[in-house]
């Protein structure tokens, strides 16, 4: 019996780090002990204990992604610095990197939804969170809701909106230098209010492979959506008066413009349909919703790979010979 085994067989204290075998992959290496819950992780399992149950076997795969809060660098705080989840691929490969764009009210259901969706699809997904993120608060949400009402879209140059782009833009930098992420291919996803942020955003950035906005509120000046250039898919209800405006506004950026923009309108279908916790969601519209988005996203971002040209036939065998003819006596 090895010392780590004698070491296993101790009762250990709450969080003590030892070597052993690992209750998930199986493999003996550096775990953590989780005298609570009769566990043992290792420190990459750890980081992933919301997904993992506790009837996994050992050698059990990995969950297809981690979550992990992160902070990116930002010049919008006082502190240079605004907190985010980051959703990351198990899979050690290159993968095309997705920015989620929430509302002031950070990160609600319909926006953690859809990321998870892409993250397991195999996106690296960034949420800021913007609730959590020093100086935005009531004002924020004043300036949004209000230019509304008042001005008939999101005022997109009014100080504390661009402030709000300003810090998804560094949000969307700090995406792309991940080792793993293709910096030449990242998204945005937004929802409502959301939406019209990435709507700015993606006025701003001319990297951009792809813009997904659900329902997204009107923008002003009207014009902005003519300075997209990234493929845009457009989620809708039919009964939706909120997003009617903004509807238009694509659809005239695409006819003036030539901004390729692709529309869902899903009938009878109202305002905030993909939030769990209010009473307007549709569930069929939703996961019909969420998956024309991720099927759009994974077309524009993560392109099948070129065919291998066709084999050559071999060339057809030359014909034989005609036999002599047999000597006559």
């Amino acid at each position: 019996m090895r010392d780590d085994d004698k070491m296993l067989e101790l009762p250990p204290d709450f969080g003590s780090g030892i070597v052993g075998v690992c209750d998930i992959c199986g493999t003996r290496q550096a775990v953590i002990i989780l005298s609570k819950e009769r566990f043992k992780l290792c420190v990459v399992d750890f980081l992933n204990k919301t997904w993992i149950k506790t009837t996994q076997k050992p050698g059990a795969p990995l969950p297809p992604y981690r979550s992990e809060r992160v902070w990116f660098p930002t010049d919008t705080t006082a502190t240079g610095k605004a907190p985010g989840v980051l959703l990351s691929p198990t899979k050690p490969i290159k993968r095309p990197g997705l920015l989620v764009t929430p509302d002031v009210y950070g990160i609600t259901t319909s926006t953690l939804d859809g990321a998870i969706r892409c993250a397991r699809e195999g996106f690296e997904v960034f949420l800021p969170d913007v609730a959590k993120t020093e100086g935005v608060g009531p004002g924020h949400h004043v300036a949004l809701r209000g230019s509304v009402r008042i001005r008939g879209g999101v005022h997109t140059t009014h100080k504390k909106i661009d402030a709000m782009t300003s810090l998804y833009e560094d949000a969307l930098a700090a995406l792309r230098a991940r080792e793993l992420v293709d910096p030449t291919k990242t998204g945005l996803l937004g929802v409502s209010y959301g939406a019209s942020l990435a709507m700015a955003l993606a006025a701003r950035d001319q990297r951009l492979g792809a813009v997904v906005l659900a329902y997204p509120m009107p923008v002003r000046p009207d014009d902005l959506p003519r300075l997209i250039t990234a493929p845009t898919l457009y989620l809708g209800g039919t009964d939706d008066r909120s997003s009617a405006r903004a509807r238009s506004q694509l659809a005239a950026a695409q006819a003036q413009a030539r901004v390729p923009v692709e529309f869902v309108d899903l009938p009878r279908v109202r305002h905030d349909f993909l939030s769990r916790d209010l009473a307007a969601y549709d569930l069929r519209a939703a996961e019909f919703a969420w998956g024309a988005a991720v099927a759009f996203l994974k077309r524009t971002l993560m392109p099948a790979p070129p065919r291998p040209p066709p084999v050559p036939s071999p060339p057809a065998a030359a014909p034989a010979p005609p036999a002599k003819p047999a000597a006559t006596a």
